[in-house]
């Protein structure tokens, strides 16, 4: 990374066009930057807003030529970029996160050995490669593809290995991680930043529901005890170091026994931290920005006592369009994210609610998402 920091009117590119990328490029167009997206999806979120929107595949040459002799920097969104196109991008500019940060976070083989070998907590697991394997670990247990896995996708649970030989069959066969279910307190998150001169700013951890495998509801601050916060930043900060990494770090961690396992990583903006938009005083999305340009970081502080998120899902589309009027309240914030159509388990949007106590932000984003479904809280 260059020591100068890159300021605006240079030109940031991103890597991918959802949601991430489009809340990241309004963070940098509201700063002066310009912007340019390669996106294969021509209606993407992210392609909407930027200057320039190169619709091609995430290896197309010609797409990753101008992006490199275009961009001052190039970022990425989410984590399955190839790496080799990153690697292509870093020969001609900055990019941020490196091209080894994201491939070890894409693969959770890699991902998994990399915690393990720098000495980090992470849960019993092992890796499946073959038809034949028979893992030394206890039962039940989740087995998940390598890559491409998100939201749900791409895991089954497993009960003994006849079941998990099976599973792999039915995943189609690739690398997989099989993962000892384990007994959880609850689950929470540390969404960090560095600079590329080791400068750090973390946010208030971030407790996490989920519900078939998606993300459900955040909430800060974590109703965990302050030791247990203060780990799970210091572990972030201890992995971000080891990764040498630049930009928007988001960490997710198992609460068991009362200590932290590390379950995976994001090297990205992440959506466990999507009330800093509306709840902190400097957002993850401009700090991605920061961060990657080698600026000063933002103040990471709470702005609300507390806060909740809650997804949005194609759901609940289903029975209609949903009424947003009784969702947008005086304490609360409706975000959409621009999407065509609407499908089952699709993260269409978010709502953000405050106030003077996780409980009361909690119940208030629930009630939003339940009166926008038509749907009474009673």
């Amino acid at each position: 990374m260059s020591a100068s920091p890159i300021l605006p009117p240079a030109t940031i590119g991103m890597l991918g066009g959802g949601q991430l990328g489009r809340y990241a490029l309004v963070a940098a167009r509201l700063m002066g930057y310009r912007t340019m997206v390669l996106e294969p999806d021509p209606h993407a979120p992210a392609g909407r807003i930027a200057d320039v929107h190169l619709v091609a595949e995430y290896d197309d040459p010609d797409a990753l030529r101008r992006l490199g002799d275009e961009c001052d920097v190039v970022t990425t969104e989410f984590e399955n970029p190839p790496a080799a196109a990153l690697e292509a991008l870093a020969k001609r500019t900055l990019v941020a996160p490196s091209a080894r940060a994201v491939s070890i976070a894409q693969d959770r083989v890699a991902e998994k050995e990399f915690l393990r070998d720098a000495g980090l907590p992470v849960g019993p697991f092992a890796v499946v490669a073959d038809a034949d394997a028979d893992p030394a670990i206890e039962y039940p247990a989740i087995l998940k593809t390598a890559r491409l896995g998100y939201d749900g996708k791409g895991q089954r649970r497993v009960d003994d290995a006849s079941e998990m030989r099976a599973a792999w069959r039915l995943l189609g066969g690739v690398p997989c991680v099989l993962e000892q279910a384990l007994d959880l307190q609850t689950e929470v998150s540390a969404v960090v930043a560095r600079r590329a001169d080791g400068g750090f700013a973390a946010y208030p951890v971030a407790e996490n529901r989920h519900a078939d495998g998606i993300l459900d509801v955040s909430v800060v601050p974590a109703r965990v005890s302050s030791r247990l916060a203060d780990r799970a930043v210091g572990l972030a900060m201890t992995i971000a170091d080891a990764l040498d990494y630049v930009g928007v770090l988001a960490v997710e961690f198992f609460v068991v026994d009362n200590d932290l396992l590390v379950n995976e990583l994001a090297p990205r903006p992440h959506n466990s931290g999507h009330w800093t938009i509306d709840a902190a005083q400097t957002s993850q999305f401009e700090q991605q920005i920061r961060a990657v340009c080698g600026l000063e970081l933002g103040d990471t502080a709470l702005t609300r006592p507390a806060a909740a998120m809650v997804n949005l899902l194609g759901d609940l589309w289903e029975p209609g369009d949903p009424d947003w009027s009784q969702a947008v309240t005086s304490t609360s914030a409706l975000h959409l994210y621009g999407k065509a159509a609407a499908r089952p388990g699709r993260k269409m949007g978010h709502l953000t609610a405050w106030g003077s106590s996780t409980t009361e932000a909690e119940v208030r984003a629930l009630d939003a998402r339940r009166a926008a479904a038509g749907v009474s809280s009673a």
